[in-house]
């Protein structure tokens, strides 16, 4: 006997439609026009003989028989996605997608999968920089990296490291035209900026206890990666995260003059839904991570920074 069934097309624009309660969010979710999304719903309201709707000038609302069908229609789309998602299992069993801010890949992560790649060969990762937060249901990714206070509803979240800041600049400013021996000297070099971090530059000041610094002056950057950079370059004095100025740090093309710092109250996370660490990828990824975590922790063997001074005296 035949199912009686829906226009199929029509379910995932109504679900969408009536998760967003907008044809218009709905719309831009599926990659469609406004009138597509409400031709589709309106094709399914005839089929069923009710309204699932109540279409206002400015606001859509469902209809007691929409509430329901919407509830069944999401677990229904949410089980075929499920039994899709298992059928390509296997294809991508050695893929692991690793969603994570531009900052923390440039800065901290890229650098470094060399070593997760010579531990674990077989696996192949993924890596997508974007700073919007993914919707693990919806979208192919394993795990996400992401900043905040840890707080995700549904989801795990695993504290990496905090942000620290602190004064860096190029080697070169140190002993330059403006000698750099107190907090106060800083007044005399360009500010180096960034968007969208929790501090700027008069919070540094202040709890160094120094006033009277124009703070607002200096070029402004929308990513770590560039502050960095034009530090380096000798552009100025940056405040660092300290997470993503280690290399740097230990190679001297930046160094630390003070050691003044400010700590945020948030900071980097692992995150993924429930039980992902019994898929053996994302348990050896996040174990990675961790022992990465404690590795900058540590502090350096004694001897090995007296090693390397030997070593270049003995190259002069």
């Amino acid at each position: 006997m035949a199912r009686r069934l829906p226009p199929l097309k029509a379910l995932a624009d109504f679900e969408s439609a009536a998760r967003h309660l907008s044809f218009t969010k709905a719309a831009a979710e599926l990659n469609l026009t406004h009138g597509a999304v409400s031709r589709q719903v309106k094709a399914l309201e005839d089929h069923l003989g009710v309204a699932l709707f109540r279409r206002r000038t400015r606001a859509l609302l469902l209809t007691d028989e929409g509430r329901y069908y919407a509830a069944v229609v999401r677990a229904l789309l949410d089980q075929l996605a499920h039994a899709t998602e298992s059928l390509r299992a296997d294809e991508r069993a050695n893929r692991l997608t690793v969603s994570t801010t531009y900052s923390f890949a440039i800065n901290w992560l890229v650098p470094r999968l060399a070593r997760f790649r010579s531990l674990h060969p077989e696996i192949d990762v993924r890596l997508q920089a974007d700073d919007r937060y993914v919707d693990f249901a919806r979208d192919e990714v394993d795990v996400a990296i992401r900043y905040g206070r840890g707080d995700y509803p549904g989801l795990e979240a695993e504290h990496l490291f905090t942000d620290i800041f602190v004064p860096v600049c190029s080697p070169a400013l140190i002993a330059g035209k403006h000698a750099i021996r107190k907090p106060a000297d800083l007044g005399h070099h360009r500010l180096i900026h960034e968007e969208g971090v929790p501090f700027d530059w008069a919070d540094w000041f202040a709890a160094a206890g120094v006033a009277g610094v124009d703070t607002s002056r200096g070029p402004i950057f929308s990513h770590s990666s560039m502050v960095i950079q034009a530090a380096i370059n000798g552009e100025g004095v940056a405040l660092g995260n300290t997470a993503y100025i280690r290399a740097a740090l230990a190679a001297r093309v930046l160094v630390k003059p003070f050691d003044v710092t400010l700590t945020s109250e948030a900071g980097c996370h692992l995150v993924y839904p429930p039980g992902s660490l019994a898929r053996r990828k994302i348990k050896l990824f996040r174990d990675w991570l961790l022992s990465e975590i404690e590795r900058d922790r540590a502090p350096a063997a004694p001897g090995k920074a007296a090693a390397r001074r030997k070593t270049r005296a003995a190259r002069r």
